[in-house]
């Protein structure tokens, strides 16, 4: 294999990025870029993929979740706070009902560029080109509007950093503390159609209340108060990621300095394309997007392109078929990376598979169709004797009304209400942590029969 360039992905064929018509502007945009500090660091990544490499032997389990794509309008320490809050209640249901230590990775402080279906759109007959993402263009339909602005990348690098420094303040200042997220759990539960949810928070609850009477509590617990959080999005604008990329001092590997974990999605995985060029070089743990169209052939050239280590916790594959087809994909998968002598992790992605366009003309994606991917993921890989690594959502803090569904009922008529996603439907608070207590019953199911098993 070539020796690998940040530069080099600028030699392969490339999609899914803007062309920029101010070509000295963009290098001005670059210069200045690849002046700043990293928003990560090479320790705190491979930290993530330690963590990583243990979820794929299901020593761990990952939760990965944040917004479709970031806004620079929506911007707010509240918006942060909310998306990180839920995550931590999410993360304690799982970890209850896994009972192993749960990996967090928000989709945040970089998730700012969005591929789409076609270049352009056209109302009222004004072709235009399509919106990519507030790092690359406006939603605004306009020629102006439309036109990729290199300034915009140092706009998503500052919202970048100003996230991570609040997340960093959230993680180790107290507010991740385990009985306060267990307290906000329970707000939650108190719904009357939650009935079936307030056993197992009671359960947690009866868990707090004995290490409490052991005399573990977070007054003398630091581990209680603080949780790892880390940040990943798709690196899609390649510009951008390249001139965050910086040298480890330690190492002398190269890291992508955008965020502690980027992925590759299903439009952009051709083995000989840009993104998977940039993606292979860099230090930080990958995610790939595996979709019906993911053949054995490709799998098996990604999986030694983006892994040629073959490192545990390195490579992780974001499964994303739709339900009613998991069955029917995620098994010759399996068994190509098991073929392959592949160390992969298993992630199941059950948002983008399932997005359709209701009666009333929103995209939405039904709560039944999230869940029911969820299932078949777990019953495939339960089949399969492999290990179910993690899920990744589309998720918001905000009480929103984008996917139809959950206990607190949105229908198609409720869509309108507070539908504010500039892109894909994002689950709301409530129906985020509705699906983790779902996928907890999956893992303590899973975590009983593996059990049964032994003892049998």
């Amino acid at each position: 294999m070539t020796e690998w360039k940040k530069s080099g992905w600028r030699a392969k064929p490339r999609i899914q990025m803007p062309d920029y018509t101010d070509a000295a502007k963009l290098e001005a945009v670059e210069a200045q870029l690849s002046k700043y500090p990293p928003l990560v660091f090479a320790g705190e990544a491979r930290k993530l993929k330690k963590a990583l490499g243990a979820a794929s032997r299901g020593e761990a389990f990952l939760l990965q979740g944040g917004d479709c794509a970031e806004a620079f309008d929506q911007f707010s320490a509240n918006g942060i706070r909310d998306t990180f809050k839920v995550m931590l209640q999410m993360a304690m249901v799982l970890t209850f009902g896994a009972k192993v230590p749960v990996v967090k990775v928000g989709r945040m402080a970089g998730q700012f560029a969005k591929p789409r279906s076609a270049p352009t759109e056209t109302v009222d007959g004004l072709e235009l080109p399509s919106y990519r993402g507030d790092i690359i263009n406006e939603l605004a339909f306009t020629p102006e509007a439309r036109m990729p602005d290199p300034a915009r990348m140092l706009q998503a690098y500052t919202q970048a950093a100003a996230t991570l420094n609040l997340l960093r303040a959230f993680s180790t200042g107290g507010y991740a503390d385990v009985h306060q997220v267990h307290q906000w759990t329970l707000g939650f539960t108190e719904s009357e159609k939650a009935a079936k949810y307030r056993d197992l928070a009671n359960r947690i609850s009866d868990t707090l209340d004995f290490m409490k009477a052991a005399g573990i509590d977070s007054d003398r617990a630091h581990t209680l108060q603080t949780v790892d959080f880390y940040t990943s999005h798709e690196s899609l604008l390649l510009e951008y990621e390249e001139a965050l990329t910086r040298q480890d001092s330690t190492s002398g590997k190269w890291l992508a300095g955008s965020g502690h974990m980027i992925w590759i999605g299903d439009r952009t995985r051709q083995p000989d394309g840009a993104h998977v060029e940039f993606a292979r070089g860099v230090l930080n743990p990958v995610g790939l997007k595996c979709g019906p169209t993911t053949t054995a052939e490709d799998l098996k050239v990604l999986m030694a392109k983006l892994n040629p280590e073959n490192e545990a916790g390195k490579l992780t594959l974001i499964a994303r078929f739709g339900a009613g087809k998991v069955g029917e994909h995620l098994p010759r998968l399996i068994k190509t990376v098991a073929e392959e002598g592949a160390n992969v992790t298993w992630v199941c992605d059950p948002m983008h598979g399932n997005t359709i366009k209701s009666s009333t003309g929103y995209k939405t994606r039904p709560f039944e169709l999230v869940l029911r991917e969820v299932r078949e993921f777990f019953s495939v890989h339960n089949a399969e004797g492999t290990v179910p690594g993690g899920v990744h959502f589309e998720m918001t803090g905000q009480d929103v009304t984008e996917c139809t569904g959950g206990v607190r009922a949105v229908s198609e008529e409720n869509l309108s209400d507070r539908y504010h996603t500039a892109c894909d439907p994002r689950l709301n608070a409530s129906q985020s942590l509705e699906l983790a207590f779902l996928v907890a019953e999956e893992l303590t199911s899973r975590r009983e029969a593996q059990v049964a098993a032994k003892a049998g």
